[in-house]
Parts: C-alpha cells; structure tokens; sequence
C-alpha cells in the first residue's frame, strides 16, 4: 500500500481526485479531461489506488474509478487532529 500523502502531492493526482468527486468514471472518461497520454493517466491511478485513495469497478471491458471515502475520511481526521492540537498549544 503506497502513502496517501505521498499520492496527493502531484498535482495532475489531485485534479483526478476532484473529478472524481463528481462521481464514479471511466478510465477513458478520466484520461480525456488531460493532455496526457492514457498509460500516464493509467500510472496515476494506479498509485491512487495503491495509497487505497481511489476504488476500481470492472464493469465488462470498462474500468470505473471512484473515491474511498473511507480512506479520504481518515486522512481529513488526521489532517484535522494537527490543527487541532496546535489550537490547543496556543489556548495554553
């Protein structure tokens, strides 16, 4: 499993995460909104999906990629609990 964090800090990974945002998509759906080629965007996924960020469905011939909330979630709570200690450290 790849880090999450790691996973988020290119810059073309984090445009693949707001579209899918919008929901579950099609490999080919996902490569068409970029101006690289399809086995780039295929090798983005596939660390998205090693860092558990993104879910893949197969569906016949297609590949659908959708967000693991689940995972999002516990990276947001993480993220959360730092500013939150810091908020503490300056109320003391």
């Amino acid at each position: 499993m790849g880090c999450p964090y790691k996973a988020i800090a290119d810059d073309t990974r984090r445009k693949i995460l707001e579209f899918l945002s919008q929901g579950e998509t099609a490999a080919g759906d996902i490569a068409s909104k970029f101006d690289i080629s399809k086995p780039a965007i295929s090798n983005h996924l596939k660390i998205l999906k090693e860092a558990d960020i993104v879910k893949e469905r197969k569906v016949r011939q297609n590949r659908l990629y959708s967000l693991n909330s689940g995972e999002i979630d516990g990276m947001k709570y993480f993220l959360d609990s730092l500013t939150m200690k810091e908020n503490s450290a300056l109320r003391a």
